[in-house]
């Protein structure tokens, strides 16, 4: 699997446990949500994901978004 999709797939489950916790427990957990959004909002920017920093020095192999 390429950085990229292991990215998309790890924002979107981090975006639905947040939304998840927030109706369980807390609503403090909407601001999770906010910074996995924010996050996505300035890697379509700048080019630069943590995340897919992290997975480069793992091994995977970069696709077209994150090189």
């Amino acid at each position: 699997m390429a950085i990229d999709r292991v990215v998309l797939a790890f924002a979107g489950a981090m975006i639905l446990l947040s939304l998840a916790l927030a109706q369980l427990h807390s609503p403090i957990w909407l601001w999770f949500t906010a910074f996995v959004g924010a996050n996505l909002f300035q890697a379509a920017f700048t080019g630069f994901c943590p995340l897919a920093a992290i997975l480069k020095k793992m091994g995977l192999k970069p696709g077209c978004a994150f090189q």
